[in-house]
């Protein structure tokens, strides 16, 4: 393959990546709004690579009303060293233009958008550090902030300078113009690499009961997108794209069971992805008031909100036992969740796994993904009845848990070392299924060597759907205490033991 064509080539199957996984909503009988996708579509110029559309509108993340459709841009790069600020915005070159920028695409498409528009550019190339552009987007949905560019009173301001730019570029005669055009502009930068958008497919697909395919040297649907362009097919409506799937034989003999959307958070939520349905008000459990930051507030406790989470998720498992489960929270909430949601009373749980650059994939026990076993390893540091677990994925927490450990757990026996054969990171574990693995194979362990009337201290450096499937193995490990790191040094910069379950 040539070094030129390449490139030409990935990027091409990014942007049908991208599209597969806004059309597998079509399937999802959580995301019955969701009517129409197309990509490469007769669209506004720069904002038809892939176009979803909704009856009726889906919530707005940021500020009132719906958004009626969803206009993408996509930005694909090799490599991601590429930088931009608030000055690219009125550059042809940055979209690969010679003579339109992006705001001027933007601009276009706006005198033709319907009501309730909203325009997208999802780049793979990251903001310049310090620049204005930094500042505008925001980190709940991509929003630019316009409270925040109308700081300042003159062109001269910091803020202003922008104004000024974008401004006189579009040729508007005032600021407020410029508001009304960027009022629904998201920009999401940094986004997630080619090999992350196939995983992100065949996740997507197997969750509404099409074939995954993520095993296969050569990826399947790359090359589906090709044809669909060949054949001149390039939108679906839902009957269409699932008698497209059944023609195709990527249904599964098995679909999967509708699923409810639940959130339970202790801090301020992240955005809901597009291809998502987030939970409706009377199936979230927010906790935020009792924090301040992560830490709790003067006069709460963790034993306050072990009842409020075990009445919400016993309710929500008593009306529907298959859901969708957004934990915006801690660890320790984590793992109770999953102690609640016991395979044996039927619980069909999906995690939604947030993570850095990620604003949230989804991880089921089944969902096929493996990955480097667990390492486990054994200290003995005393005679008493106790097992503390230090789990380190994201990072490793071993010599904090033997610090701790020493100070504080006089009957302690055993600490049990868990990490992957691949070492350590964000990425270590690979899905849902390489962490309900993970998690039976600690819990094995631990039934294998504890003591009668002993207690098993859970410190858990990693995803929180990892906490949550370990929390599902908690009744094999008997008693157990899961802990906070105080990050913030709110209290003394060491563990702080949580729930008793």
């Amino acid at each position: 393959m040539s070094k030129a064509v390449a490139p030409r080539w990935h990027g091409d199957n990014y942007q049908s990546r991208f599209f597969w996984i806004h059309a597998a909503s079509l399937l999802d009988p959580e995301r019955p709004e969701v009517v129409e996708v197309t990509f490469e579509a007769d669209g506004p110029k720069a904002f038809d690579d892939v176009i979803v559309r909704y009856n009726p509108g889906r919530p707005r993340a940021s500020g009132p009303g719906r958004v009626t459709v969803d206009y993408h841009q996509i930005k694909w790069h090799a490599d991601r060293s590429g930088r931009f600020g608030f000055s690219d915005m009125v550059d042809p070159k940055f979209i690969g233009a010679t003579s339109i920028s992006i705001l001027e695409r933007l601009k276009a498409a706006r005198e033709n958008a319907e009501d309730g528009a909203a325009f997208h550019l999802i780049t793979t190339d990251r903001v310049m550090d310090g620049d204005q552009l930094s500042e505008l987007i925001s980190p709940v949905d991509g929003s630019l902030r316009l409270q925040v560019l109308r700081k300042g009173k003159t062109d001269n301001s910091r803020m202003g300078a922008v104004r000024k730019c974008w401004r006189e570029h579009l040729k508007l005669s005032s600021d407020e113009g410029l508001y009304d055009l960027l009022d629904g502009l998201h920009i999401t930068e940094g986004h997630h690499s080619l090999e992350t958008l196939r995983n992100e497919v065949s996740l997507r697909f197997r969750l509404v009961g099409l074939v995954g395919a993520e095993s296969e040297t050569a990826f399947i649907y790359d090359e589906a997108a090709r044809q669909l362009l060949i054949k001149d097919v390039n939108r679906f409506d839902r009957a269409g794209f699932e008698e497209w799937c059944r023609t195709e034989k990527w249904l599964l003999p098995n679909r999967p069971m509708a699923r409810r959307s639940i959130a339970i958070s202790t801090f301020e939520p992240g955005p809901t992805p597009a291809h998502m349905r987030e939970a409706s008000p009377e199936h979230t459990l927010s906790l935020v008031p009792n924090f301040e930051g992560r830490a709790l507030r003067s006069g709460v406790y963790w034993a306050d909100l072990k009842a409020p989470i075990t009445d919400f998720l016993r309710r929500m498992l008593g009306e529907q036992q298959e859901m969708r489960l957004f934990l915006d929270a801690h660890a320790s909430v984590a793992f109770l969740a999953g102690s609640i949601l016991k395979f044996k009373l039927g619980a069909d749980v999906e995690i939604v796994q947030r993570g850095v650059n990620n604003p949230g994939v989804i991880w089921g026990a089944y969902d096929g993904s493996e990955g480097p076993s667990a390492v486990i390893a054994h200290e003995v540091v005393g005679e008493g009845r106790d097992i503390a677990i230090a789990v380190g994925i994201s990072r490793d927490p071993i010599q904090q848990v033997r610090e701790y450990a020493k100070k504080e757990l006089s009957n302690l026996g055993i600490i049990m070392h868990v990490a992957l054969e691949g070492g350590v990171g964000q990425a270590a574990i690979l899905g849902g299924q390489h962490a309900a693995t993970i998690a039976a194979m600690v819990a094995a362990e631990v039934t294998s060597i504890r003591k009668p009337g002993g207690t098993v201290h859970i410190f858990v450096s990693g995803p929180n759907a990892f906490s949550f499937l370990l929390g599902q193995q908690a009744e094999a490990m008997g008693k157990c205490i899961p802990y906070e790191f105080d990050f913030s040094c709110h209290v003394d910069g060491s563990y702080q033991p949580t729930f008793h379950i």
